[in-house]
């Protein structure tokens, strides 16, 4: 029975702690897999409940953190060393950056027969400046050197990592798409729907859209606020603005809002983590992303599961993930095009949104956690075959 030793930055709310629960749950029975991870930092919401439900047990690492930080890094390092030693894993799997990092270098000096790593997104844009990005890069490509194999959520990002960043070789990338449960995101929808307007008292006519995720610099919720400001001084109609999630940026995302005029002050709302997203998306009408780098958003997939038009950024994997006819795309920089699509959306919302839900049934097969289990397996059979 091959061991496999699966390895996440952090446990936080996000795609890639459902990916690693998926895969350690759901792979062929002959694995046996131990997951481990970093805690949730502050601001951020535990995803520890997912792999609960699931039936798994993660192991937490405490010392690994999300800060770059020499010596509790290197107690992260040893204490993953030793939990190879006793698990004796045939593959350590990696995810993520600081993961990646600390996991392979632990698993090549155990000696680990396959090492292979995910980047879910990657640090070399919009990040860093010139010279940390240049370290960065530097360590990807030894450690990318030394993995039996790399995997990328999609083309792109394989197109990145390979010819633009040239941190991999592209003989040993491997794209396998995300995979979740979305089911949950067609069912039960107008009492989901009945259950959000409620609560947040959202009347009839009134449209809800909503931006999910981590509230930190590199997600942009500025131009989202801008764009919000721009389409409530052109458009008619009445809308309400939610800001899903929280983070570093929350502060002073709200101190931005009170600079604007009391009335458009009143669109937005911030709810803060909603872990049962199927029944925000429900509510919404609208999704928005507004980031300046990016793997594969999950929120634009769940979004587009739900049969939610998205109107986002041109960055990271996203028009590989983008259904046509099911968003609208926007250069990153591009802020005028970006407040034009949103505004253009918010008045022809029911007729975008009819489209989008034709779209629903494909997008939940293509990136369903069963094709994400088959494929991770192949890939590993493949390996250990090597």
């Amino acid at each position: 029975m091959p061991k496999v030793l699966r390895i996440i930055n952090r446990f936080n709310l996000g795609g890639i702690s459902y990916n690693v629960s998926y895969l350690s749950r759901y792979m062929p029975a002959q694995y046996e897999t131990l997951l481990i991870g970093g805690p949730e930092e502050k601001g951020e919401e535990s995803s520890l409940y997912i792999p609960h439900s699931m039936g798994l047990e993660p192991m937490v690492i405490e010392e690994m953190r999300r800060s770059i930080n020499p010596l509790q890094d290197y107690f992260a390092y040893r204490r993953i060393k030793k939990i190879i030693r006793e698990f004796k894993p045939d593959i350590v799997h990696t995810h993520a950056s600081k993961a990646g990092a600390i996991g392979r270098l632990a698993a090549l000096h155990c000696g680990v027969p396959v090492i292979v790593h995910t980047f879910h997104g990657h640090v070399f844009s919009g990040y860093f400046g010139r010279t940390v990005t240049g370290i960065f890069k530097t360590i990807e490509r030894y450690l990318a050197r030394r993995s039996k194999a790399i995997v990328a959520i999609s083309d792109k990002q394989k197109n990145e990592l390979c010819e633009i960043h040239r941190v991999c070789d592209p003989k040993k990338t491997t794209v396998i798409p995300l995979g979740f449960d979305l089911d949950r995101f067609s069912q039960n929808q107008t009492e989901k729907r009945n259950s959000f307007r409620s609560k947040y008292k959202i009347e009839d006519g009134v449209i809800a859209i909503g931006i999910i995720g981590r509230l930190a610099p590199i997600k942009n919720h500025f131009l989202f606020i801008d764009a919000i400001e721009h389409a409530a001084k052109q458009s008619a109609r009445t809308f309400k603005a939610f800001i899903i999630g929280d983070g570093d940026t929350r502060a002073s995302l709200e101190e931005h809002i009170k600079t604007k005029n009391s009335s458009i002050q009143a669109l937005f709302v911030f709810t803060s983590w909603i872990k049962e997203v199927d029944w925000a998306l429900a509510g919404l009408d609208l999704v928005c992303l507004t980031s300046k780098n990016e793997g594969t958003p999950v929120s634009l997939i769940e979004a587009q599961a739900a049969s939610r038009f998205v109107i986002t950024t041109n960055v990271g994997g996203i028009k590989d993930i983008l259904h046509p006819g099911c968003g609208f795309l926007s250069e990153n920089g591009d802020d005028a095009t970006y407040k034009k699509n949103l505004l253009y959306s918010i008045e022809h919302f029911e007729e975008l949104n009819a489209r989008a839900g034709t779209a629903s049934a494909e997008v939940t097969e293509r990136f369903s956690y069963k094709r994400l289990c088959r494929d991770m397996d192949a890939l590993y059979i493949k390996l250990m075959q090597k």
